[in-house]
């Protein structure tokens, strides 16, 4: 879903993530956590520069919280 391109991460789009389901969602947010605590551990002992990723993963658990939220909404 993300991939690296010249040094930046790119987020996933918003219609990839409406096109998945609730299910589906709640286990990528669990994935993308899990991530993003490896990326802060790492960087902490200074074994990663993952700011850049770790700005892509933030954005992208906030897409999917938005898509969910709006499923609940309907």
């Amino acid at each position: 879903n993300r991939y690296k391109r010249k040094g930046w991460w790119i987020s996933m789009k918003i219609a990839e993530i409406r096109e998945m389901t609730s299910e589906e969602l709640v286990k990528l947010v669990k994935e993308l956590k899990e991530e993003m605590f490896v990326l802060k551990f790492q960087q902490a002992t200074g074994k990663t520069e993952g700011a850049a990723k770790r700005r892509t993963l933030r954005k992208d658990i906030a897409r999917i919280y938005t898509v969910l939220t709006e499923r609940e909404g309907k």
